[in-house]
């Protein structure tokens, strides 16, 4: 498992109809807030903020079709290529990281075949590096490396 200490980032954040609203940064719109979102705007955040991975090579919430199956990924970061290179999971934070998770992730994996993997709840977060379909789970997530 890697500990991610998030930092406080400025989220820019509105209410409409009772509903709170955060900013994408990446879709550059204003979505709900769910506990999901919540897990989700903070991974970004920390990949560009802290860990330099570049905003315009990072792709929210996309729908690919899976088996003729429409399915929408949670965050994917490609390559100067524009190759997918890492594919990202989200779950609530009261969401556990399991078996399950990964078959999720799995699925999406199908149609991206990305070399990183990462899983997280916020809490709780892991990342694998994929080569020869061989998998080695790591202690860090990657640099970015285009």
């Amino acid at each position: 498992m890697i500990q991610i200490s998030f930092p406080s980032f400025d989220f820019k954040f509105e209410i409409r109809n009772g509903n709170r609203y955060i900013f994408d940064i990446s879709r550059k719109k204003y979505v709900i807030l769910s506990q999901e979102e919540w897990v989700r705007q903070h991974i970004l955040h920390y990949l560009i903020f802290e860990l330099n991975y570049p905003l315009g090579l990072c792709s929210v919430e996309k729908e690919i079709k899976v088996n003729q199956l429409k399915k929408r990924y949670d965050i994917v970061v490609y390559n100067k290529n524009k190759q997918p290179w890492m594919l990202i999971e989200c779950k609530e934070p009261n969401v556990t990281i399991n078996e399950l998770t990964l078959n999720q992730l799995l699925i999406y994996h199908q149609v991206l075949q990305c070399p990183y993997w990462v899983l997280s709840n916020g809490s709780h977060t892991y990342c694998a590096s994929v080569k020869n379909n061989q998998i080695e789970w790591l202690h860090q997530l990657p640099t970015y490396q285009p």
